[in-house]
């Protein structure tokens, strides 16, 4: 089966991509990642066509979710939706994802996935990968985060790995904070390993996602 994984920007497809490489079973299935930039909004009109300016996965998901039902055979192909949660809530956004799906790509397969609060949650969740990467990491900020809260979770982040200086980033915001949390993806990713991943919403989508493909233990 071939998976097609919309992603809310390249930080978050580089952590999917190293876990579905090492999710997946060898040789059976492939995917593409198609970031995006940023999550955007879910359309007034999901029907008609999207803003010629609009480059945010929800701006542009109906859009795609048609294109993809057009031309797609449904018993070969899986759409993957991975965004942050962020402050809303999960069920009610998965709810919301699904319903989009079904109007716009009826019959399409469709697994959605929805880091809690945001795919820092994915890294934090695997502190032997972060540690890995960053051994000279805050190891009392890492042991004491609560995962997947609604915490603030990469300023967490920030704060286990650049400890004093996460203020600076926190202070400066975007675009340095986007520059970091690339960095941190590209570093942490690597050394992701799926079966030891502690958040809930990374095993909840593991759990969908090989279900989906018919390779559910």
């Amino acid at each position: 089966m071939h998976l097609e994984v919309l992603v809310e920007d390249r930080s978050g497809g580089t952590v999917v991509a190293a876990l579905l490489d090492r999710l997946l079973p060898p040789g059976r299935h492939s995917f593409a990642i198609r970031p995006h930039r940023g999550k955007g909004e879910f359309p007034r009109n999901p029907d008609g066509r999207p803003d010629r300016m609009a480059a945010g996965l929800l701006d542009l998901l109906p859009a795609k979710l048609r294109a993809y039902a057009a031309v797609l055979d449904p018993a070969d192909n899986l759409v993957v939706v991975l965004m942050d949660s962020d402050e809303e809530d999960p069920a009610v956004l998965r709810d919301a994802l699904s319903a989009l799906c079904a109007r716009c790509a009826p019959g399409m397969p469709l697994v959605v996935a929805l880091s809690v609060e945001e795919v820092e949650a994915w890294l934090l969740g695997d502190p032997e990968a972060l540690l890995a990467a960053y051994p000279d990491a805050d190891r009392a900020g890492l042991a004491a985060y609560l995962q997947d809260s609604v915490c603030g979770t990469w300023e967490w982040m920030a704060r286990v790995l650049l400890r004093d200086e996460a203020r600076t980033l926190i202070r400066e915001g975007y675009p340095q904070v986007g520059i970091r949390k690339h960095e941190w993806s590209d570093a942490i990713s690597p050394h992701l390993v799926p079966s030891r991943n502690r958040s809930p919403s990374f095993v909840r989508f593991a759990t969908d996602l090989l279900r989906a493909i018919g390779d559910a233990p």
